[in-house]
């Protein structure tokens, strides 16, 4: 049964296209008869077809954010200079996804999708709708990052410069755990019901305790400590750190589908390159030939810059950037100029390569 929730729609999200790559099989073993992916694009193809750079999505997250905080004249994303495609992952809601399946797939019985699948499937797209056979740029933050190691492994001549943002090629046993937490803030929620709820409304406070837990691991004490929120507060609000969590992250996490963040969670937990030779990281990571800068966030405190660092040491194309932001993982949102500055700077010496 399908899901109704106008957070997954494009009123919401902003627009996008429904590109359909039909039969896809999953390397958990499961198909999906008909995958669609929803696409959005900026800029044009040239005719040698060499200017396309390719952004993966996050956990929760859309197309929308790297539109508002990432594209645009005059940055390093330009889409006056290059065709700029953010293909949303599968299982994110838009996508092909828990909430918008028919038949005995749909809600928890969605079948579980690896980041392998995410990167075949959108290969598979880039050639059929364009002919695209070899990338000027794959990007991509947190789970994206995830998505952009992986294009850089599994298929090394098919990607020249790779950009990955707070995340790792191998989750951590750490962040595996930390994973869990919120997978568990949802499913002990009596709402839930196995996942065999009617609407995301019956799991709110499944959704907010999710959500709470974002508050402590998302953001840095230095966010919290030296109010760097309260611009954030509506104007005539006097909202103190516990309410702006609430009213903020609560209220913002509280929109989604559980069964579609627990897909992605699934997903994110097992993300790892090394599955591609055996479970060896250094012979992965090994194999990439592309320009690859490796951008920790400072305060990120699952993605930390130590273990990009062990990462980077691991891979002889990649170098280390790391990027100071006082608000933790969720810097990604760009809250700061200072991170959008440091962003664009790293991002125009990767593609100037």
């Amino acid at each position: 049964m399908t899901v109704q929730n106008p957070f997954y729609t494009p009123e919401v999200q902003g627009p996008y296209q429904m590109i359909s790559i039909g039969r896809f099989e999953l390397e958990e073993g499961e198909v999906l008869e008909d995958l669609q992916l929803a696409v959005s694009t900026h800029g044009q193809l040239n005719d040698e077809k060499d200017n396309a750079i390719l952004i993966a999505t996050w956990f929760s997250g859309t197309h929308q954010t790297w539109e508002q905080v990432y594209i645009g004249e005059g940055r390093a994303l330009d889409p006056s200079k290059y065709f700029i495609v953010i293909i949303n992952q599968i299982g994110n809601g838009l996508s092909t996804s828990s909430n918008n399946i028919d038949g005995a797939q749909a809600g928890p019985n969605f079948p579980k999708v690896r980041i392998g699948d995410d990167v075949r499937a959108q290969k598979i797209l880039l050639e059929q709708e364009w002919g695209i056979t070899k990338l000027f740029a794959v990007l991509g933050g947190s789970m994206g990052a995830q998505q952009t190691w992986e294009w850089a492994v599994r298929f090394p001549d098919s990607v020249e410069r790779a950009g990955a943002i707070a995340g790792t090629a191998q989750n951590t046993p750490h962040d595996f755990l930390f994973t869990k937490t919120l997978i568990d803030a949802i499913t002990s929620d009596p709402g839930f019901n196995g996942g065999n709820y009617t609407s995301h409304t019956e799991v709110e406070a499944g959704l907010r305790r999710h959500a709470d837990i974002w508050a402590v691991m998302g953001f840095s004490t230095e966010y919290w400590k030296t109010e760097f929120w309260k611009p954030l507060v509506p104007e005539g609000q006097e909202w103190n750190f516990e309410e702006f969590s609430q009213n903020f992250l609560g209220t913002l996490f509280a929109q989604m589908d559980p069964n579609v963040l627990l897909s992605m969670a699934w997903k994110w937990q097992r993300g790892d390159v090394a599955r591609n030779t055996d479970g060896d990281l250094a012979a992965a990571l090994g194999r990439v030939q592309a320009k690859f800068f490796d951008m920790p966030i400072s305060s990120d405190m699952f993605f930390p810059p130590a273990d990009a660092q062990a990462e980077v040491e691991l891979c002889p194309a990649a170098e280390l950037r790391v990027i100071e932001s006082t608000c933790g993982h969720f810097g990604l949102f760009g809250f700061e100029t200072t991170y959008f500055d440091q962003v664009d700077a790293h991002l125009n010496e990767l593609f100037s390569a």
